[in-house]
Parts: structure tokens; sequence; C-alpha cells
């Protein structure tokens, strides 16, 4: 048995960051009051903050992404209602089923593309005739970044028109939204340049003036604490208040994990082009090994399936590399994550001691 080394890279996810100094420092300094009461000024500033990058006339902070979504999908659908979604979105597959459980909204889930886009024809196919035998479709869900991927913005525009043609609402998981602005501006600028605070917040309100709601998750990539933000027009938001309310998700002086949110979005936005940078560089020093297949990452997941000899090794390899302060997870692929908290030399850390397993 090797001896166990410290914790030096840990990929599980880009929610196990640590907040900055700078951040607490932020946090500490914040003005708070009693939000439930609407008067907490670091809350109303991040919400006013958040919906005027995207072009929103109202924003919600909430605790989590989870119940962003929630309070989206049942402003947006009634009792009996269905909601269009990716077999394998956060909304469907990883949030225990809230919509279904606690509004009675039914998920019309549809396979998704190798792109992680949902085929226009299978979205079409899905809506519901105006007939008492089906539930009534009302909303579109997209999921942007999908699996480290980013949706191509033509597909957003046509997906999202297509439903409206409908007459659906269009709600955004956003979760990284900011990852694939990231994606999106350097793609759409044709060279591999880190691109400015501005271009990040043009190509994500681009995307987001695709959707009738928006969630944004400030814990993932950006690095925040705690919270997402969900980003709709005054009524929406005025029934999704509501909502967070009879989910519990009213704080009182939650400023203080507000603030964080605000300082990420001024300060964290252009970092996010190091973590794709770092997650390149972990999927280049992966390739060549046997029995291991590298997804090519697009922002800050890398995906690895191993095959052959090597398939039933997976829990073998997360224990070694834990064993060696590499931290990953392999619930249904391994997936390795960059954010904040790593570096260069961690990620080449976690290269030469997968290297070594597979010696």
């Amino acid at each position: 048995m090797h001896k166990t080394h410290p914790l030096i890279a840990d990929l599980r996810s880009d929610t196990v960051t640590q907040p900055t100094s700078a951040m607490r420092a932020v946090m500490a300094a914040a003005p708070v009051g009693d939000d439930v009461f609407g008067d907490d000024p670091s809350i109303n500033a991040l919400q006013d903050k958040l919906a005027a990058m995207l072009g929103f006339d109202a924003a919600l902070f909430v605790p989590t992404g989870t119940q962003s979504n929630l309070c989206a999908i049942l402003a947006h659908c009634q009792r009996g209602d269905e909601y269009i979604v990716g077999q394998y979105a956060h909304t469907y597959r990883w949030e225990g089923g809230g919509a279904a459980v606690l509004g009675s909204v039914q998920p019309q889930p549809l396979n998704h593309q190798p792109d992680g886009t949902l085929a226009l024809d299978d979205i079409e196919a899905a809506i519901k005739p105006d007939d008492v035998h089906f539930a009534k479709t009302r909303l579109l869900t997209l999921e942007n970044t999908f699996g480290g991927k980013w949706l191509p913005f033509d597909y957003v525009q046509a997906a999202t028109e297509l439903a409206a043609h409908h007459g659906l609402a269009r709600h955004l998981d956003g979760a990284r939204l900011f990852n694939a602005a990231v994606a999106q501006a350097i793609s759409a600028a044709g060279v591999a340049v880190p691109p400015s605070q501005a271009a990040i917040v043009a190509e994500a309100r681009r995307i987001a003036q695709c959707f009738d709601s928006v969630s944004v998750c400030l814990s993932k990539g950006l690095g925040a604490p705690v919270g997402s933000v969900l980003c709709g027009s005054a009524d929406l938001i005025k029934k999704a208040h509501r909502i967070r309310k009879m989910a519990g998700g009213g704080m009182r002086q939650a400023g203080l994990l507000a603030a964080a949110g605000s300082h990420v979005l001024d300060h964290h936005l252009t970092r996010l082009a190091d973590d794709h940078a770092l997650a390149a560089r972990l999927a280049s020093g992966l390739q060549g090994l046997p029995g291991v297949q590298v997804e090519p990452p697009q922002t800050n997941m890398v995906f690895v399936d191993l095959i052959g000899n090597a398939k039933a090794r997976a829990p073998e390899l997360l224990a070694y590399l834990q064993q060696y302060g590499v931290l990953a997870t392999g619930l249904y692929r391994l997936r390795f994550v960059t954010h904040l908290d790593v570096d260069q030399a961690g990620i080449d850390h976690a290269v030469a001691a997968i290297r070594a397993f597979f010696k």
C-alpha cells in the first residue's frame, strides 16, 4: 500500500472551491437586512446586477440551483402541465423529481444528440395536441453547458423559436452559463484568446435572451460558496418568489452570501478560460493510454471512458488516485472537473498518477 498523499487536486466538481481571501473580505463587510421583508441591500444589489447583465426585468436569489429550476418550472407550469426536457438534463435526472413531486408537473424527457442538443424534430413531436387525453405541454427546458458541452448558438435560437412558435415558455438551466459564454466568445472571435469581461457578458446575454427565464449558479465554476439566481420577467419572478417561500428558500440576512455572488460576477468571469485550458491540458495528457478513451473537453469537464479490459477498473482507479491526492467521480463515466482551486501543477500531478496506474 502506497503512502497516501495530502489532497493535491480535487477534480470531483467545480462546487468544491473555497472562498478566496478577497471574497471573504467582501462577505465580512457586506451590508445586510431581512430578505424576507425585501430589504437586504446586498441581495437586492446581486439580483439587480445579474438581471441587468442578462437583460431581464427582475431576478431572485435562491439557496441552490435545484431550487432555482424548481421555482422556474412551477412558475411557468400548473398542475397537470408538462415540460420537455433532456433525458440527462439536471432538471429531470438529478433534482429528485421535484417538479413532479412538488408541483404535479409532468416531465417529457427526450434523448440527447451526441453534441448535447435535443433534436428539433423530437421537440416538435413531443408537443401534445390540445386534447383532454394529454397533459398540456407548456415549457421547453434546455441546459447550457450540458455535460461540459456548450450548445451552439444557432441551435439555441432554433430550438427556442420552435418552442415559442408552439406557444411554449422557455427556461434555461444555465448553471454554467458563463462557461458556455466563454467558449462561445472564443468561437465567435475565431482565435483561442481568453475573452474580456465585456465579451463574456455579451455572449451570456445573447444566450439568455432566447429564454423567458434563466437560472445561473454562483457556486459552480464562478466559485461562490452558496447560491443561484433566477432571472425573468417581473411577473414570473413574483410567482417564483412565492414558490421559493413554500419551498423553504426565504432566507434572512443572506446578504453575506449574495455579496460573494456579486464579487464573483465582477472578478471571476474571465478566469473561467483558465479552467477550460487546464481541462484541455488534462485531456491531452491522457491521450494514448491503452483502454482509456478521452472525450475532448469544450469547457471545464473531462469525461473518460475505460474500454476493453480496463472497463472494470474504474473503482480501482478512483481509489488509487485518492491515495495520490487526486479526487474524481465515476457515477456513470469518469469525470474530472477543473475550477478555481486547481492549478497546472495539480493537473500535471493528476496526469502522472493516472498514467502510473495504467503502467
